[in-house]
């Protein structure tokens, strides 16, 4: 997952604890809204996944009675840890492309092409 992280920090330009926060919210929303088999496949291959992915239910990612789910919230969510629209977005193609050289262009693309929005952010 350093690797991950890293790259989004490099490419993006935000601190590592911003970047780490991103990459579980992102894995979090493919795994709420994804094809769950699919995503959890994708976040199996990647060390370190799981974790971030629990550390951000735990943190009460997503919560809250009036929040958003979807797409929308995700982006939501993003920007509540303190990224601009632009880095969400840059953030995002960095995770998906990540994903796209651990599982492959297909797998990756089923699972964007399955999220309503998603490939707005792409």
């Amino acid at each position: 997952m350093d690797d991950l992280i890293e790259r989004v920090v490099t490419h993006t330009g935000v601190e590592r604890p911003i970047a780490e926060k991103a990459i579980g919210i992102i894995l979090d929303f493919l795994l709420k809204d994804g094809p769950t088999e699919k995503v959890q496949a994708l976040v199996d291959q990647m060390p370190g996944a799981n974790e971030l992915v629990a550390t951000e239910r735990a943190a009460g990612g997503g919560g809250g009675f009036f929040s958003m789910g979807g797409v929308m919230g995700a982006g939501q969510r993003l920007m509540a840890a303190g990224l601009s629209m632009g880095q969400v977005q840059s953030v995002t193609k960095e995770v998906v492309a990540y994903s796209r050289e651990k599982a492959g262009e297909d797998a990756v693309g089923e699972i964007v092409g399955s999220i309503p929005g998603l490939s707005q952010f792409l």
